[in-house]
């Protein structure tokens, strides 16, 4: 159960560590101090329902019909490589830190509705969490809710640390060394995890 929650942490960070809008939105959000907890919250419950449906709907699709599994297993490895490749490319030529800073709507409702359509209008969180945290808890039953309490868990301490923590951040992040080091860290755990599936 424990190796369950750790690769469902380990997956589930190294998705969400991608940089992107919505990382980049709640980076900003709590330099400038603004809503920091309910923004958090917005984004770790958003991923936490998909999470759930992802592995509770995806665990019962693959009993309909079992030659699903092996489909999205090798998907879901394609999928990671390329998404590892990606981290590397990114590693290799980033040329800017990141401008957190630009002006957000300081009304708890206008950040809030900016939050759920940064989370909720990406496809990319759909095919993370309903397809690929799915697939993969297919591969820890009878244990995969305990994989998917990890990915849950990664999501709330890592969306929690980068709004508190965004403070302690700004001088690093305004490095491009320091978007380097990240994304090759990344492609390592996208690749990891992929190498995982493979002889698993």
């Amino acid at each position: 159960m424990i190796e369950a929650v750790l690769a469902g942490y380990g997956l589930s960070l190294g998705l969400i560590l991608a940089i992107g809008a919505q990382n980049a939105f709640v980076l900003r959000q709590g330099l400038r101090g603004e809503h920091v907890f309910a923004i958090c919250l917005t984004c770790a419950a958003s991923d936490a329902l998909l999470i759930l449906g992802g592995v509770g709907g995806f665990g019962a699709l693959v009993s309909a019909a079992p030659w699903i599994e092996p489909l999205f297993r090798y998907g879901g490895v394609a999928f990671l490589l390329v998404y590892g490749l990606r981290s590397y490319y990114a590693a290799l030529h980033v040329s800017d830190g990141l401008e957190p800073a630009e002006q957000a709507p300081a009304r708890l409702w206008p950040v809030l509705t900016t939050c759920l359509a940064l989370t909720w209008l990406n496809p990319h969180v759909y095919l993370d969490t309903l397809v690929l945290i799915g697939s993969v808890s297919t591969q820890f039953d009878p244990f995969r809710w305990a994989f998917g309490a990890g990915a849950v868990l990664a999501s709330f301490s890592f969306f929690f640390a980068l709004g508190y923590g965004a403070r302690l951040l700004r001088p690093l992040f305004a490095r491009p060394s320091a978007w380097r080091v990240l994304d090759a860290l990344v492609g390592i755990v996208m690749w990891a995890i992929a190498l995982g599936l493979l002889v698993g």
